[in-house]
């Protein structure tokens, strides 16, 4: 008997914990996980419908409110609340936008986004009071030292190192008073310290800035460094690891792109007179149109048309040197006008007596016609001795690095 009472017992405590389980499932209450938060442009992306779109050919500002439900009058209304800080007509074709609506019934336009490039955008806020804001996205700035050997040109070299060949244009110009890169050779060694842009962390923008640089030129290490003496103006200048700055008083040549047809020289046979006599001047061939620089400031001592230069500017730099510019095509500046260094003078051509189109530049010391690319030409000031210490010891580490990176990539 006591044992039927125990197997009774036990069956009804077994029976008691499977009923209280099952009421346990059935009072379990599941709660939903809230959607992370998405920002966007400032705003919680999850509280609005969203219309992300771009810029048709035709659209207006106002066209493009009118389709967000709004009349004529509404529409005329936000224009004029909104033009002393929003240029409704600066929206350009292919240009992205954002409309951020409600999500109740009405489906109304609370946010119109509108972004002019990757990082700027203006924000329209119709949900109190019309307001207008114009913002930035956030920006980050990453720094990157590489060395290597060029291959190819130098724009081509940077792009195959996964960096922005637009720097190339940069370091041409910086270095446009030192180094003629149509002469670098293939395996010339160089090394390049320089700052890149990121948009919101991740979005990459280019490079912001070069913080070193060097070039193997003629057998030579050309370094360069960006420093400004002058704490008050800030302005940067590009020295070397001597504290010499690296812009010259002259350019090395009027054009950006050098093609070198014929050099300076007291007896060529002319292609069109066809006969023997003195060039004096350096023959560079570019297509026709392509921008002629002058290669040091100055004025415009002459500017017309002859039978035998064509078009042609002539520039007085100071009472030693001058530089004329023949055969061009359209001449840009007047006569008493003053230039500066790489000013745009004019176009090239082929007037006067050309075979073809290029600028013949010719270069005058103490008023004789004399062969520019074997003239040792004067630079610009030298970095006062006050700030030579400082800028060794701001340039010392940055040449240290550039020599070591240098040497790691040859190994």
């Amino acid at each position: 008997m006591l044992k039927v009472f125990q197997k009774v017992v036990v069956v009804f405590l077994l029976s008691t914990v499977i009923i209280s389980c099952n009421q346990a499932k059935e009072e379990e209450v599941i709660v939903p996980k809230a959607k992370p938060k998405l920002v966007e442009f400032g705003f919680n992306i999850h509280d609005f419908n969203i219309v992300n779109d771009t810029i048709k050919s035709g659209d207006t500002f106002g066209s493009l409110l009118e389709k967000q439900n709004l009349n004529g009058r509404e529409v005329y209304d936000i224009v004029a609340k909104v033009k002393d800080t929003f240029d409704v007509r600066s929206i350009r074709k292919g240009k992205p936008f954002t409309i951020l609506r409600s999500k109740d019934r009405t489906n109304k336009i609370q946010v119109f986004i509108y972004q002019p490039d990757k990082l700027n955008f203006y924000v329209i806020d119709f949900r109190d009071s019309i307001v207008v804001h114009k913002k930035a996205k956030p920006l980050m700035f990453k720094t990157r030292t590489i060395a290597g050997a060029l291959n190819g040109s130098l724009s081509e070299t940077l792009q195959n190192l996964k960096v922005d060949p637009a720097l190339a244009t940069r370091i041409a110009k910086i270095y446009a008073w030192s180094i003629d890169f149509f002469k670098l050779k293939k395996g010339d060694k160089f090394a390049l310290k320089f700052t890149e842009r990121y948009i919101n962390d991740t979005i990459y923008d280019g490079v912001d800035s070069l913080k070193a640089s060097f070039f193997e030129y003629k057998g030579k290490k050309v370094y360069a460094f960006p420093f400004a003496p002058d704490a008050n103006t800030k302005k940067q200048q590009y020295f070397d690891e001597e504290g010499k700055t690296l812009k010259n008083f002259f350019l090395k040549a009027p054009l950006k792109f050098i093609n070198i047809t014929s050099r300076y020289t007291k007896n060529r046979f002319h292609p069109v007179q066809k006969r023997w006599k003195a060039h004096n001047g350096t023959d560079y061939a570019a297509p026709t149109g392509t921008p002629i620089m002058s290669t040091a400031a100055g004025f415009v001592e002459q500017a017309g048309y002859t039978t035998g230069n064509g078009n042609f500017v002539k520039v007085k730099h100071d009472r030693t040197y001058s530089t004329q510019y023949l055969h061009m095509s359209k001449i840009l500046v007047r006569r008493g006008q003053r230039v500066t260094q790489g000013q745009v003078i004019g176009k090239v051509g082929s007037t006067g007596l050309a075979t073809g189109p290029h600028v013949c530049y010719r270069f005058w010391k103490n008023g004789v016609q004399v062969d520019a690319l074997r003239l040792k030409l004067p630079t610009s000031t030298a970095m006062d001795s006050k700030y030579k210490q400082k800028y060794m010891e701001y340039m010392n580490p940055l040449k240290r690095e550039l020599d070591s990176i240098s040497e790691a990539s040859k190994k």
